[in-house]
């Protein structure tokens, strides 16, 4: 039997939570369009960004390790990939809208420099006089202006839950999208998307670490999560060790920060008596959260992951070498616009020579970067 729009809307009200969001609540596009008959707006938004040229570059982009330095390691395209399937995981045991978890999360890095998140740095630092820089922000400009796909207008013409999910901030002044006021709280799908991008890094940023020879098994043992995982991965087979101890720990690790997600955050919606966006907000705090005790370890995990790898000596030679050239090339770019691709150019008198030489610089993957500083630089 066929599947058709209505179908699909009537599936979602009858599986969905009532705190979940419903495609039929949707407040829609900037630019209307007519429904799809066999996808709803959220499935579409997510095939939109799977075919966006920002999504492909993800590809050539820096997890951790630079670009091109180990086949077996991350790169932002196979990390956002990770964070879209754990995603799926927690929304689909709480009962929210997978499609629109998925979205946001495939989504959540479209915005990022190259060379990671020193690339960011190093952008916001330039562009600081000029309203700064984050990526989260340069996200939702991505999909709103800088892809160019349709005859009539700028950007990927999302739905509006999509392109809120990507604005992460809430401060205590009003925040807007669109001229509507974005809510205290973010949607409990947009919760997911953010906590599901925090736990995969932890995990699996450990996982590159491990296989870089940056930490060691040893250096973890001081982590009171990687020692529950350890315990965990053991239970399955006690004479377990090296790569395959590695490996399967972080597994342990992965599903036991998932778990606890999940049974937490049901624990708070049914405690709180959560059915709606404006119970979400009315709570005040995140309701898409791990415990107080998994809170404590994972910090502890992420300051472990500051501490030993992202900041270590190798790793920051090679960020600051790379990030002087994001700084020489903008530098270049402004002073002669002209070196710029054509799209670039095109928005130079929209919106200024320093935006449109970052949306340029942003846009690109790290191999193009070190390819446009040979050429322009040397």
């Amino acid at each position: 039997m066929l599947r058709e729009l209505a179908d699909q809307y009537t599936h979602e009200d009858s599986d969905l939570a009532a705190y979940a969001t419903h495609n039929s609540q949707s407040l829609g596009r900037r630019f209307p369009e007519k429904s799809h008959p066999f996808r709803t707006n959220f499935q579409r938004d997510r095939d939109r960004i799977l075919h966006s040229r920002a999504f492909r570059r993800l590809e050539y982009k820096t997890q951790v390790f630079l670009n091109g330095t180990g086949d077996h390691l991350r790169t932002r395209l196979t990390h956002t990939i990770e964070v879209a399937a754990i995603c799926r995981t927690i929304a689909r045991a709480l009962r929210l809208n997978e499609d629109l978890s998925e979205t946001i999360a495939l989504a959540h890095d479209l915005g990022h420099t190259p060379f990671g998140h020193a690339g960011e740095r190093m952008m916001n630092r330039i562009m600081k006089e000029y309203g700064g820089f984050d990526h989260n922000l340069q996200a939702l400009r991505v999909v709103d202006t800088l892809e160019i796909k349709y005859p009539s207008y700028d950007g990927l013409n999302l739905s509006w839950e999509v392109r809120s999910g990507l604005m992460k901030h809430r401060g205590p002044e009003k925040t807007f999208l669109d001229d509507v006021e974005l809510p205290a709280q973010p949607s409990l799908e947009s919760q997911t998307a953010d906590l599901g991008d925090d736990l995969t890094y932890y995990g699996h940023d450990v996982d590159d670490g491990l296989h870089s020879g940056l930490i060691t098994v040893e250096m973890l043992e001081s982590i009171d999560i990687w020692n529950l995982a350890a315990e965990k991965a053991r239970e399955n087979n006690p004479a377990m060790y090296g790569e395959r101890f590695r490996a399967f720990t972080v597994r342990c690790l992965i599903d036991m920060m998932v778990g606890d997600a999940i049974r937490h955050s049901h624990k708070l919606l049914k405690s709180l008596n959560i059915n709606s966006q404006e119970d979400i907000c009315k709570a005040g705090q995140k309701l898409i959260s791990f415990s107080p005790e998994f809170e404590k370890m994972t910090l502890q995990l992420r300051e472990f992951l500051y501490k030993n790898l992202y900041f270590h000596k190798e790793l920051q030679e090679v960020n600051d070498a790379a990030c002087d050239k994001i700084k020489t090339l903008f530098e270049k770019y402004v002073n002669a616009p002209d070196l710029m691709g054509h799209s670039a150019q095109s928005r130079l008198e929209k919106d200024g020579l320093q935006r449109a030489a970052t949306d340029y610089i942003a846009g690109m993957t790290d191999r193009f970067a070190y390819q446009e500083y040979e050429r322009l630089c040397k």
